[in-house]
């Protein structure tokens, strides 16, 4: 009995532990880039299907991006545009398929469904917080 409790102890700690871990996000802001998606940096002529990303150089790491999932969320506006850009789904997870240069206008450069789906596209760029997944 006393091994049990000692176990029921353990994992409970266990569990308090690990699911008081808190994800930290990352803010900037979000762009987008229009078709056609291929070829790509990361994956050439292989079709990524639409709900994909370019990383500017924040995060791009000489292209240890590719193929990492973010999860990206609209924040608000920039002093650009729609005042009021954020609509649609909460957030939308992005493959990294692309690398922004040196110049790019966001963070993150989503893809133009990827944005819509997260932002009125006339607003042309929002603030943002991304976290890998």
């Amino acid at each position: 009995m006393r091994k049990l409790s000692i176990l029921f102890c353990i994992a409970l700690a266990f569990i308090l532990t690990f699911s008081s871990w808190e994800v930290v996000a990352d803010t900037g802001t979000a762009t987008f880039y229009t078709p056609p998606y291929v070829p790509s940096a990361c994956n050439g002529y292989q079709n990524d299907r639409v709900m994909i990303a370019a990383a500017s150089d924040a995060f791009w790491a000489g292209g240890s991006a590719c193929g990492r999932n973010y999860k990206v969320e609209c924040r608000g506006a920039t002093n650009q545009g729609d005042p009021n850009p954020c609509r649609g789904q909460d957030y939308m997870v992005v493959k990294i398929v692309y690398y922004c240069p040196s110049g790019c206008q966001g963070t993150i450069d989503l893809s133009q469904e990827a944005f819509a789906a997260i932002a009125n596209p006339d607003a042309d760029k929002t603030e943002i917080s991304f976290h890998q997944l």
